[in-house]
Protein backbone atom coordinates (compact mmCIF):
# COMPACT_ATOMS: atom_id res chain seq x y z
CA UNK A 1 0.00 0.00 0.00
CA UNK A 2 1.31 3.41 -0.96
CA UNK A 3 1.84 5.82 1.91
CA UNK A 4 1.69 9.57 1.41
CA UNK A 5 3.06 12.13 3.87
CA UNK A 6 2.22 15.81 3.48
CA UNK A 7 4.21 18.66 4.99
CA UNK A 8 4.65 22.40 4.63
CA UNK A 9 1.40 23.71 6.03
CA UNK A 10 1.17 26.49 8.55
CA UNK A 11 -0.03 29.99 9.30
CA UNK A 12 0.59 32.69 6.70
CA UNK A 13 -0.63 36.23 6.19
CA UNK A 14 -2.85 37.13 3.24
CA UNK A 15 -0.73 37.63 0.15
CA UNK A 16 1.91 35.24 1.40
CA UNK A 17 3.18 31.95 0.01
CA UNK A 18 3.57 28.36 1.13
CA UNK A 19 4.86 25.24 -0.54
CA UNK A 20 3.29 21.93 0.36
CA UNK A 21 5.09 18.64 -0.20
CA UNK A 22 3.73 15.12 -0.54
CA UNK A 23 6.26 12.33 -0.26
CA UNK A 24 5.28 8.88 -1.52
CA UNK A 25 6.61 5.66 -0.06
CA UNK A 26 7.48 4.21 -3.45
CA UNK A 27 7.96 5.12 -7.06
CA UNK A 28 4.45 5.77 -8.28
CA UNK A 29 4.57 8.56 -10.75
CA UNK A 30 4.57 6.60 -14.00
CA UNK A 31 1.24 4.95 -13.24
CA UNK A 32 -0.33 7.33 -10.74
CA UNK A 33 -2.11 10.59 -11.18
CA UNK A 34 -1.41 12.93 -8.28
CA UNK A 35 -3.71 15.52 -6.84
CA UNK A 36 -4.09 18.08 -4.10
CA UNK A 37 -7.46 18.50 -2.44
CA UNK A 38 -8.65 20.70 0.39
CA UNK A 39 -11.45 20.69 2.90
CA UNK A 40 -12.55 23.73 4.85
CA UNK A 41 -14.70 23.45 8.00
CA UNK A 42 -18.28 22.66 7.09
CA UNK A 43 -17.49 22.19 3.41
CA UNK A 44 -16.94 19.25 1.11
CA UNK A 45 -13.49 18.20 0.03
CA UNK A 46 -12.62 19.77 -3.31
CA UNK A 47 -9.98 19.30 -5.95
CA UNK A 48 -7.38 22.06 -6.00
CA UNK A 49 -4.84 20.84 -8.53
CA UNK A 50 -4.00 17.62 -10.32
CA UNK A 51 -1.20 16.17 -12.41
CA UNK A 52 -1.65 13.13 -14.64
CA UNK A 53 1.00 10.46 -14.98
CA UNK A 54 1.90 12.12 -18.27
CA UNK A 55 2.38 15.49 -16.62
CA UNK A 56 -0.79 17.27 -17.72
CA UNK A 57 -2.05 19.62 -15.03
CA UNK A 58 -5.39 21.18 -14.19
CA UNK A 59 -6.56 23.57 -11.51
CA UNK A 60 -9.67 24.70 -9.77
CA UNK A 61 -10.81 28.07 -11.09
CA UNK A 62 -10.36 29.59 -7.64
CA UNK A 63 -6.60 28.92 -7.63
CA UNK A 64 -5.64 29.34 -11.29
CA UNK A 65 -2.70 31.68 -11.67
CA UNK A 66 -1.84 31.43 -7.96
CA UNK A 67 -1.12 27.74 -7.32
CA UNK A 68 1.24 25.41 -9.18
CA UNK A 69 1.45 21.64 -8.91
CA UNK A 70 4.72 19.95 -9.79
CA UNK A 71 6.37 16.59 -9.28
CA UNK A 72 9.92 15.38 -8.73
CA UNK A 73 9.96 11.80 -9.92
CA UNK A 74 13.44 11.16 -8.56
CA UNK A 75 12.27 12.06 -5.07
CA UNK A 76 8.79 10.52 -5.37
CA UNK A 77 7.41 13.86 -4.27
CA UNK A 78 4.69 16.17 -5.52
CA UNK A 79 4.51 19.82 -4.56
CA UNK A 80 1.90 22.52 -4.40
CA UNK A 81 3.31 26.03 -4.60
CA UNK A 82 0.72 28.47 -3.29
CA UNK A 83 1.17 32.19 -3.90
CA UNK A 84 -1.02 35.21 -3.21
CA UNK A 85 -2.84 33.30 -0.51
CA UNK A 86 -6.28 34.44 0.59
CA UNK A 87 -8.23 33.78 3.78
CA UNK A 88 -10.60 31.59 1.76
CA UNK A 89 -7.69 29.25 1.02
CA UNK A 90 -7.73 28.22 4.67
CA UNK A 91 -8.34 24.46 4.83
CA UNK A 92 -6.78 21.09 5.46
CA UNK A 93 -4.90 20.12 2.31
CA UNK A 94 -4.70 16.48 1.28
CA UNK A 95 -2.53 14.67 -1.23
CA UNK A 96 -4.07 11.86 -3.31
CA UNK A 97 -2.47 9.23 -5.52
CA UNK A 98 -4.75 7.50 -8.04
CA UNK A 99 -3.51 4.38 -9.77
CA UNK A 100 -4.36 4.51 -13.47
CA UNK A 101 -3.87 0.84 -14.35
CA UNK A 102 -5.53 -2.35 -13.16
CA UNK A 103 -5.94 -3.02 -10.28
CA UNK A 104 -7.15 0.51 -9.70
CA UNK A 105 -6.57 2.08 -6.29
CA UNK A 106 -6.44 5.43 -4.58
CA UNK A 107 -4.49 6.57 -1.56
CA UNK A 108 -4.73 9.66 0.65
CA UNK A 109 -2.30 11.42 2.91
CA UNK A 110 -3.16 12.51 6.43
CA UNK A 111 -3.55 16.18 5.51
CA UNK A 112 -1.78 19.37 6.47
CA UNK A 113 -3.43 22.52 7.83
CA UNK A 114 -3.08 25.79 5.96
CA UNK A 115 -4.36 28.91 7.70
CA UNK A 116 -4.35 32.29 5.99
CA UNK A 117 -4.97 35.06 8.47
CA UNK A 118 -3.61 38.40 9.57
Amino acid sequence: QVQLVESGGGLVQPGGSLRLSCAASESIFKIYAMGWYRQAPGKQRELVAASTSGGTTNYADSVKGRFTISRDNAKNTVYLQMNSLKPEDTAVYYCKATKTIVPYAAYWGQGTQVTVSS
